[in-house]
């Protein structure tokens, strides 16, 4: 991407005006805000200084005492010593870990004139504890400037243990170092899961050995077709090995999506014969995306994909696979299809829809044999409303997710109802592909979608302020960027902050301690700090103090 310097400039003193215009302090900076904030006020400040140790019961190598350095020397250009004894009179930073603390990303951070204390039962929480820190130094520049931390005390954990965004490579590859670079500002910001979006019709991203055209073929577009053209690549298993070590030392977790039955052209490019009877050959429009479906009556399309779980299950540590399920044509396939229609009459079946339930058990089998748990796009009946059930039976065992506009307060009841349990990511709400602002972006524009401004995102509860007992089956949120016009990172990135931000305190801060103007003042130092370390972001000019 070519950037404007002059723009950038401009956008650096916009972004450094309004954070002035609100003052600095050790809060001003934190972003999700914690749920439990005691400033000691009147207190003597804590001093860094080269004397400063670090006491620890973590392993020397941890990534959490890396973190801490950088942190430190990063805000402040100094560091501390790791394991040296403390000697009297000098201050002492502890990053413990402490199983007294319930709850894995339950953390406590406790700043006072000699002892700078993080807490946590897990690495994750420590993880988080020092997030923390490197907003307080962020915001309050003044004392940090001194080497001079503020004292303060946090007691702090998530209002949800799932807090995702979600990346589509399938669209437009993205290479594995630009993956980094989205899970390093991601983690800033307590996310937790990755959902990595590797096959569409646009393309297939995932090595598989027991079936290498998949990538042979599916990774790559025919050049005059496709979301604007060639857009080609395969992550190899060793480097989704090296990506899934990298995000868990950040306390990411990846989550891989196949998405099944329809959204299959780059599969079905490859293996035509996994098609309805009305399939021909498509590799001449591999890439666009065209209403076709694998089969639900072929058994060679589930022994393909027993392999293909088979495989992902290995490469992937995550408890769940995400199996898509959205947007199934049926009525263009299963319906028009000689093979599908004969496993109905033999089933007794008299929609359509129902093969969807012969289809994931058989799929779903694939992945619990390989010890995971299926996860799937919630469709209900109706894509409009009034929508009354699901579109088919989706087993207990299936964590759904709520998207599309409208429909989610009837996912809500059905989740609720059948026990599933559920991810909120209404399009309204959380879809990051969506403009942030009338005009921005025409090319969104052009395709008719709605615009989702920073103080829409911003007002999402995920709770859709139900009563606590019912909405306990609500597990966590997913800001996802669908990939059509993801181009590169800096697009992703672009669509994803400021509304990242707003995201990610949905899922972290419990709604009384939320506030639009407070978002706000926090949200200023951040934009400037994620543009300090090369993320390209969309300044809202429209909410700027002027």
């Amino acid at each position: 991407m070519i950037f404007n310097t002059k723009k950038l400039k401009i956008t650096s003193l916009l972004l450094l005006a309004a954070t002035l215009s609100f003052g600095q302090s050790n809060i001003s900076a934190l972003l999700p805000l914690p749920n439990q904030i005691e400033q000691m006020t009147g207190k003597k400040n804590f001093v860094l200084t080269p004397r400063t140790t670090v006491k620890t019961n973590l392993p020397k190598q941890a990534f959490c005492l890396f973190e801490l350095q950088r942190i430190l020397g990063e805000r402040t250009g100094q560091v501390a010593d790791i394991g040296t004894p403390s000697t009297s009179g000098n201050s002492v930073i502890e990053i413990e870990l402490d199983p007294s603390i319930k709850g894995k990303e339950h953390y406590t951070l406790d700043i006072s004139e000699k002892k700078l204390s993080i807490k946590g039962s897990s690495h994750a929480a420590l993880f988080y504890g020092l997030k923390t820190l490197d907003q307080i130094l962020l915001g309050d520049v003044c004392n940090t400037a001194n080497n001079q931390i503020a004292p303060i005390r946090i007691d702090d954990e998530p209002r949800y243990g799932y807090r995702a965004l979600m990346l589509d490579p399938a669209r437009h590859f993205l290479p594995v170092e630009d993956v980094k670079f989205y899970i390093d500002q991601m983690a800033k910001y307590k996310y937790n899961v990755l959902q990595l979006h590797l096959t569409d019709d646009q393309g297939w991203r995932v090595e598989i050995k027991k079936h290498p055209r998949l990538t042979e073929i599916g990774a790559f577009r025919n050049p005059k077709t496709g979301s604007n053209g060639p857009d080609n690549g395969f992550y190899k298993q060793e480097q989704l090995k090296d990506l899934i070590k990298y995000a868990a030392d950040r306390n990411v977790e990846i989550i891989p999506e196949l998405d099944i039955p329809g959204h299959t052209v780059a599969v079905l490019a490859t293996y035509p014969e996994l098609g309805c009877t009305h399939t021909d050959t498509i590799q001449k429009i591999m890439g666009q995306t065209v209403d076709l479906m694998l089969c639900a009556n072929n058994d060679k399309v589930y022994t393909v994909y027993d392999d293909i779980i088979k495989e992902i299950a290995d490469i992937f540590p995550s408890s769940k696979i995400h199996l898509g399920g959205d947007e199934a044509v049926i009525e263009k396939n299963w319906t028009k299809c000689t093979h599908c229609q004969d496993l109905m009459k033999q089933l007794g079946y008299t929609k359509e829809s129902q093969l969807m339930n012969y289809f994931f058990d058989k799929i779903l089998a694939s992945v619990r044999k390989y010890g995971k748990e299926p996860m799937l796009w919630c469709e209900l009946d109706n894509i409009r409303m009034p929508a009354n059930e699901y579109l088919f039976d989706y087993p207990k065992d299936a964590t759904l997710i709520t998207w599309r506009a409208g429909l989610t307060p009837k996912c809500i009841e059905l989740t609720a109802k059948h026990g599933n349990p559920l991810i909120m990511a209404p399009g309204e709400y959380t879809y990051l592909d969506y403009p942030q602002l009338k005009g921005d972006l025409p090319e969104f524009n052009n395709w008719g979608m709605p615009v989702t401004t920073l103080e829409t995102s911003y007002q999402f509860d995920p709770g859709y302020g139900l009563p606590a007992t019912q909405q306990t089956h609500i597990i966590g949120v997913t800001g996802t960027l669908w990939g059509e016009a993801i181009k590169d990172i800096d697009r992703a990135t672009y669509m994803t902050y400021p509304r990242g931000l707003a995201l990610a305190e949905a899922g972290w801060t419990q709604m009384e301690h939320r506030s639009w103007d407070s978002f706000k003042e926090r949200m200023y130092p951040n934009l400037m700090n994620l543009m300090k370390h090369g993320v390209f972001v969309r300044v809202p000019f429209e909410i700027v103090p002027r």
